[in-house]
């Protein structure tokens, strides 16, 4: 009895330390995990979940899924549909990763919703407008095959009872091709939300907590993971395939400081799992990597809480304007460009200024309120004084600006899209900005198989991934949306292109 209770102390001492988030900083790694667990909380109205108890673990599996993301799960959802056991591995408390702070929403082209609402796009356009956005670097298979299936994971998504029917525009594209929630609310949770159903629903296991430090071989062939759970049970679990969804390295400063100094000051909007483990586990098998000094930083993200303004707010029409109260750059360019002009600025920082209009339409927005960004005024004059800008200097530029959107000319800075509407709705709205490190573009190399390249470029026998653990899509740059499409779409042909191998031993 003794030895009963002291175990089960130790196994409940085990999960207390698991939750702070222990760690080599654990003062830094609570505070970050106890913020993630409030937004999440915000956003998804604190639903209980229940992942696959321990006690339920098996020696062996199908397929092993490393990752609890969107792809992650996506991939569970296609390995299962095709007759597969597969496993999902998550080492954070929760699932979900950094999906559940995607914001703005998924582009496709050629899709039936666009199609329905007299959206006239196609995938040679959206293909080039990528290309055009990565700075002509991306990797061009990847793009094609990405492009060109992005309308069925859009029709995918919609089968498992995920719709994405309300449409905005993103940077650096000419069409209306960003899917998001019906009510215009934030991609990510939602979508997180729905998959997590899914895989409930289709009895895939999900175990949280569960770490795998190494991923095995045998003969060059991939056969399993070691796990680690709770930070104290090693084990190691059999398959015959791995999938890695581990996500990138956005959250891990001392990797992005090797490929990247001068972003070593950067706040970062990625949550604390991005550590880049799947990347250092596929190195060790003899894996190849790609483009990963190519570090996204975001424009628009709120500095004290290293929270990402989603796109979709300057998609629904907001501007930035300088402390001085003037628009200085056209709003939806590329990330690269919009981060370039405000770091041109002296204070390196601007505001985003909206309408109630623009509140209306983008539904993440009361998100952004809860968490206490939003600054208010009945007037412009009134906000004018909470921005601590120029009244007559914002006025000037508001009005310069619904000039332009009802000219459809913005003779300023050349700005074509986001232009529908103007800002003339009281009350009127601001949330102070500056760029943040938000996405890691290069990773570890696959083929459009998702099969893990090594450095002959052959695949490593059993070895597959998807998501942002991989490089070479987006290039130099990736469009805002684009990251969604990613995972779901990759995603998918990992679970299609894992089980194919199985089934082929």
């Amino acid at each position: 009895m003794k030895k009963k209770l002291t175990a089960a102390f130790i196994f409940a001492f085990s999960l207390v330390l698991v939750l702070a988030g222990c760690g080599n900083d654990k003062a830094s790694n609570t505070s970050k995990q106890e913020k993630e667990e409030k937004e999440a909380e915000a956003v998804s109205g604190a639903s209980q979940t229940s992942y696959t108890p321990y006690e339920e673990l098996k020696d062996s599996y199908d397929i092993i899924i490393v990752g609890a993301g969107g792809a992650g799960m996506t991939a569970a959802l296609e390995a299962k549909e095709k007759g597969l056991n597969p496993v999902i591995f998550e080492k954070m408390p929760v699932a979900g990763g950094n999906t559940t702070k995607a914001s703005s929403g998924m582009n496709a082209s050629e899709t039936k919703f666009q199609k329905e609402q007299g959206i006239e796009d196609n995938n040679d356009n959206f293909y080039e407008e990528t290309l055009k956005g990565g700075h002509e670097t991306n990797d061009k298979e990847m793009l094609r095959f990405f492009v060109d299936n992005s309308a069925s994971a859009i029709e995918w998504l919609d089968s498992i009872g995920i719709r994405l029917n309300n449409l905005t525009i993103t940077g650096g594209m000419s069409e209306k091709r960003t899917h998001r929630p019906e009510d215009g609310s934030a991609v990510g949770q939602y979508i997180v939300d729905g998959l997590l159903k899914n895989v409930q629903e289709k009895g895939i296991p999900l175990f949280v907590n569960a770490e795998v430090k190494e991923i095995t071989e045998n003969d060059g062939t991939v056969n399993g993971v070691n796990v680690l759970f709770n930070q104290t049970d090693e084990k190691t679990i059999t398959a015959k395939a791995v999938v890695v969804t581990t996500g990138g390295f956005g959250s891990n400063m001392e990797m992005i400081k090797e490929v990247r100094s001068d972003l070593g000051d950067y706040v970062t909007t990625n949550q604390a799992g991005s550590t880049g483990d799947g990347i250092k586990m596929i190195e060790k098998l003899g894996g190849t990597t790609v483009d990963l000094d190519q570090i996204q930083v975001h424009p628009t993200v709120q500095q004290d809480e290293s929270y990402l303004i989603g796109e979709a707010v300057r998609g629904e029409g907001a501007i930035m304007v300088s402390a001085d109260g003037k628009r200085f750059s056209n709003e939806l360019d590329t990330r690269d460009k919009v981060t370039a002009a405000i770091n041109e600025l002296p204070e390196k920082s601007a505001y985003l200024v909206f309408d109630a209009g623009v509140k209306s339409r983008a539904k993440a927005i009361e998100q952004y309120e809860k968490m206490g960004f939003v600054l208010e005024g009945e007037t412009i004059e009134a906000l004018a004084e909470k921005m601590n800008v120029s009244a007559e200097e914002l006025k000037t530029t508001l009005e310069t600006w619904n000039s332009a959107v009802n000219s459809k000319d913005d003779k300023a800075f050349g700005r074509t899209t986001g232009i529908e509407n103007d800002l003339s709705t009281a009350p009127f709205y601001a949330i102070k900005i500056a760029p943040g490190i938000h996405y890691t573009m290069g990773g570890v190399k696959i083929n459009t198989n998702t099969e893990v390249l090594n450095k002959e470029g052959e695949p490593i026998p059993g070895l597959f991934a998807a998501g942002e653990v991989t490089g070479g899509l987006h290039g130099e740059n990736r469009i805002g949306g684009n990251s969604v499409a990613e995972i779901i779409i990759f995603g998918r042909q990992a679970g299609v292109k894992s089980v194919d191998y199985v089934n082929a031993q």
